[in-house]
């Protein structure tokens, strides 16, 4: 038997708890992976929650989607790993454990200069900045402004851009400037006044905006500066999208991913391993929890803290 996390009811923090499962065996293109680290993501707590719509539990629910660790058994069909191998993987079904079965196409080496909580952090984060971009085809000339530019998809939203020749203003609070200074953008403080702060930081005018704070200033914002709608995208208010006549990706959205759409999500992950191996991008991580401490990192997640959280089984 081995360790995984779970929910039997939606709920706060407190309802998370350890349970044993059977030990991994991999069936069929998949591939069995020792979890050394497991990344907590917003999206875990909002389906703990409640939040996100789901199905009725039925049975102990498993948390967690994203992390990395190293392979310790291949199934069938599976080529490119084998035992021992250092891996990134995503999509999985409750990450939050000892030891994973993922699906081999959602396994990734890992660089050995990427540790495996950098590893950890990847996945839904850089998946969903990634894509965002790619679908408002930030290039070259434009100037994106990013709401909520300090979490994690927000970091990676600025350094994809930035790479992609775009300038970046990005609000966030005043203690996350510098963060924001050293990823390429230009911060700038959020709250009343917010659009003649950006105007004045970018007197270029905005061509493009993401939101991954979902406040109606953000929205408001977005809407007021930038002329072409359709290159307005939230990642947190999907169910408002339409009525505004912006994009939604993620947060909620109704509208599925395009088969495009999720190929770029998928090539998310191998791009951003390879930046970080040459030194070209940055992962901020923060506070690491044991296993069994799944509850404490869930209600550090609701009090916010700077960097990724991640759990270490």
């Amino acid at each position: 038997m081995t360790r995984a996390i779970a929910y039997t009811e939606f709920g706060g923090p407190e309802v998370l708890h350890e349970i044993e499962v059977p030990d991994v065996a991999p069936g069929p293109g998949e591939v069995a992976i020792r979890v050394e680290a497991a990344g907590v993501n917003p999206i875990d707590a909002k389906l703990r929650a409640g939040l996100r719509a789901s199905a009725a539990i039925v049975e102990p629910r498993r948390v967690g989607s994203d992390g990395a660790g190293v392979v310790t058994a291949v199934g069938d069909g599976v080529d490119g790993f084998r035992v021992g191998d250092a891996v990134v993987f995503g999509a999985a079904h409750g990450a939050y454990a000892d030891e994973v079965a993922v699906r081999a196409e959602n396994v990734h080496p890992r660089p050995a200069d990427v540790s495996a909580a950098e590893g950890a952090a990847l996945g839904i984060p850089v998946g969903t900045a990634y894509q965002t971009l790619r679908s408002l085809a930030v290039a070259t000339g434009d100037t994106l402004l990013v709401h909520g530019g300090s979490g994690a998809v927000g970091q990676a939203v600025v350094q994809f851009a930035v790479l992609w020749g775009a300038t970046v203003i990005a609000t966030s609070s005043p203690a996350r400037f510098e963060r924001l200074r050293r990823l390429g953008a230009t911060p700038v403080e959020y709250g009343d006044g917010l659009a003649d702060r950006v105007r004045a930081a970018a007197p270029q005018g905005i061509t493009v905006a993401i939101d991954a704070a979902g406040t109606d200033e953000a929205l408001h914002t977005s809407l007021e500066l930038v002329p072409d709608h359709r290159r307005i995208a939230t990642l947190v208010r999907g169910a408002d999208a339409a009525g505004l006549g912006i994009r939604a990706f993620s947060g909620g959205s109704p509208e599925p991913l395009t088969p495009q759409q999720q190929l770029w999500r998928a090539e998310a992950d191998p791009v951003v391993l390879a930046l970080l191996a040459a030194g070209a991008f940055s992962v901020e991580l923060g506070p690491e929890f044991a296993l069994a401490d799944a509850a404490q990192a869930h209600a550090a997640l609701a009090a916010g803290v700077s960097g990724k959280i991640t759990l270490i089984p």
